[in-house]
């Protein structure tokens, strides 16, 4: 995700606001979850929650270049046609401070918020940004559904999930 921003101090001054933008919804559906005193965070949001495309669209707009945003939106569409067409879970956001990495925080996210997808019977989606989380992915059952290439952004892995008994 940080490909939206690659100038460190554009990143640091938009992208909270654009996570916030993207997942902060979990915040309102307490499904917003975290580990070692916010050490690692994970925002899901429930089936049927739509993102806020305008909301983000409107950041885009204030913060991105006519190209970047031009890239960005083209990226976007290609993720929409990898959504599924049934209800879904749906994680925008993932991460572990540093120091918190390969500890397992991440794996206790996902285990936490999974298990009320099984209860649900419900489909949980995502797309990597990050190749070294893909292992993580799928050792809680994920699936690949594909590659989404832009310009100049790292590739972007779409993934599904269906409910395990």
């Amino acid at each position: 995700m940080r490909w939206f921003y690659p100038n460190s101090h554009d990143y640091m001054q938009y992208f909270p606001e654009f996570l916030k933008r993207l997942g902060g919804k979990a915040f309102d559906h307490g499904t917003a979850h975290y580990v070692h005193d916010f050490g690692a965070a994970a925002l899901w949001l429930p089936p049927d929650m739509p993102l806020d495309e305008e909301a983000i669209g409107a950041l885009f707009q204030e913060t991105l270049s006519a190209k970047r945003q031009e890239q960005a939106w083209s990226v976007l569409e290609q993720v929409d046609n990898y959504h599924p067409n049934e209800p879904f879970w749906y994680l925008p956001a993932i991460g572990a401070d540093p120091t918190q990495q390969r500890r397992g925080s991440g794996s206790a996210l996902m285990k936490h918020a999974l298990a009320t997808c099984d209860e649900e019977d419900t489909l949980a989606y995502l797309e990597s940004s990050n190749p070294q989380n893909i292992s993580l992915y799928v050792r809680q059952g994920f699936e690949i559904l594909g590659t989404i290439h832009g310009d100049t952004m790292p590739p972007l892995i779409p993934m599904l999930r269906e409910p395990q008994a």
